[in-house]
């Protein structure tokens, strides 16, 4: 990323925040665009870093022409914008499907538009078998950015996702809400049985960073992530406070899944990580030699999975 002008959508957020901090400290861009529609979160986002290569737009991704405004002579895109609490998506759908669906259509275009050398979208596991209209959107949304690399050719654009799952302390996370509700003398679970992929922000982002490195166009990138579950994280952040089950919210899963048994089929598996290759033409006869293929049946699940956070990793993890 050294030289380049990077543009971040939703760069106002927590991972974006995060994102520019580490670019700043560990690379040396050109330049980096931040492009929001909150004129008060830049404010905070300037003062925090007094660093001349940063530049803060206004605008949001449904808006088409600003969007081709901010990606003139852009060379990498992070796509990070998005309506993401699942009650907002359901109580205005139109909204979530205006902002993750049509955002996504508008930034295809201008990028393809504005010759931009890569663009990696941030998607999540509730792409996964949706079930719920955030998780639908995703999944739209990814499908719309691996495709795109249909309409750019061999040397034109190239379009990939990374999949991952919750982000510990992100806004909305479940930490911060537990800690609030410790104060009440009681916590609210859902269902007992309840587990969940976690990431910290800064391994979100240096997983990203590695993704547009390696990046050919076509591939959903998916960090290999430890599982915690529910129950142990409230008994990490309240441990002598009362526990109250109040079932499954509409449009939550009891687990999570990050990779299905189909796409299995076009996958391959490394170290850290896997990388979901396209079924479709323009992926080619790729043959990634670092990685193996992964077995027929395989899924990567989050009751599923071998990793687990353990209770004295999790204290840690609130603590920060």
């Amino acid at each position: 990323m050294d030289g380049k002008t990077i543009l971040i959508t939703g760069g106002t957020g927590s991972f974006g925040n995060k994102f520019t901090e580490i670019l700043l400290e560990e690379h040396n861009p050109r330049s980096i665009r931040i492009y929001s529609r909150g004129e008060l979160l830049q404010m905070e986002m300037r003062n925090r870093f007094h660093d001349h290569r940063i530049r803060f737009l206004i605008g949001d991704v449904r808006d088409r022409d600003r969007l081709y405004r901010a990606l003139t002579d852009v060379n990498i895109v992070i796509h990070a914008a998005a309506l993401k609490q699942v009650p907002t998506c359901e109580y205005n759908p139109i909204e979530a499907i205006r902002t993750n669906i049509d955002g996504a259509i508008n930034l295809i275009d201008t990028a393809l538009d504005n010759g931009v050398e890569r663009v990696l979208a941030i998607s999540s596991d509730k792409a996964v078998y949706p079930v719920n209209l955030y998780g639908a959107t995703k999944m739209v949304s990814e499908k719309l950015f691996i495709q795109a690399n249909a309409y750019s050719g061999i040397r034109g654009t190239k379009f990939s996702c990374v999949r991952y799952g919750n982000v510990v302390g992100s806004r909305g996370s479940v930490i911060p809400l537990f800690k609030e509700q410790r104060k009440s003398g009681v916590i609210t679970l859902t269902d007992e049985r309840m587990t969940r992929f976690w990431i910290t922000l800064g391994q979100g982002v240096r997983f990203v960073m590695n993704s547009v490195e390696r990046m050919n166009g076509g591939e959903i990138f998916v960090p290999k992530i430890p599982s915690m579950r529910i129950t142990e994280l409230a008994d990490v952040i309240a441990p002598h406070v009362k526990k109250e089950i109040i079932g499954i919210r509409p449009g939550e899963k009891l687990h999570e899944i990050l990779l299905t048994e189909e796409e299995a089929v076009h996958a391959w598996e490394f170290g850290d990580h896997f990388i979901i290759g396209s079924e479709h033409p323009f992926w080619g006869d790729r043959d990634y030699k670092e990685g193996k293929r992964l077995p027929e049946g395989f899924r990567y699940t989050s009751d599923s999975n071998s990793d687990w956070l353990a209770k004295d990793v999790l204290q840690m993890i609130v603590d920060e």
